[in-house]
């Protein structure tokens, strides 16, 4: 069966470079993007802003799920040495969790929607705040398995594919 699966390349991966960044970059921009239209509505009375804020979350929550799935499959063929394991660790959890939390998110914006497309509440608005801080430690975490462990970069595959690593 593993014949028929096509060869990794030298980031260790069956395509060209890594994708789970690539969709993941637009889950940042979009939850980030929400909040701060929902802050900027609340604060301009500009119902407006609600609406946008809205599409954003929706298709940050379609889009979270493809990301936590490309980072499944690239943290599997990573090959994490251990000192990498704890962040990578961490980082797959939170992601799952951020999964989670943001589908709930949405749902629960999408409950005040039906009822009220023109207000969202405080409670509302500090769970976006929440959501964006959480946002800003998994992209941390994220940040240090590229630049500080290196996973998926060239000279690390190489080092462990030569057991150095």
């Amino acid at each position: 069966m593993l014949d028929y699966l096509p060869p990794l390349n030298e980031h260790n991966l069956p395509y060209p470079d890594t994708m789970h960044p690539i969709v993941v970059h637009f889950v940042i921009a979009m939850v980030l993007f929400a909040a701060c239209c929902d802050l900027i509505g609340y604060f301009t009375r500009n119902p407006r802003m609600y609406e946008v804020s809205w599409w954003n979350m929706f298709f940050a929550t379609i889009s979270i799920f493809i990301a936590v799935i490309f980072g499944q499959v690239e943290a599997g063929l990573a090959e994490p040495y251990s000192a990498v394991e704890s962040t990578l660790s961490l980082h797959t959890i939170i992601g799952w969790s951020l999964s989670v939390i943001l589908a709930g998110i949405t749902s629960w914006r999408y409950i005040l929607r039906s009822r009220d497309p023109k207000y969202v509440p405080v409670p509302y608005l500090a769970a976006g705040v929440l959501l964006t801080g959480l946002v800003f430690y998994q992209t941390y975490l994220g940040d240090k398995l590229v630049w500080v462990y290196g996973l998926h970069t060239v000279p690390v595959v190489e080092a462990i594919r030569q057991g150095v690593l």
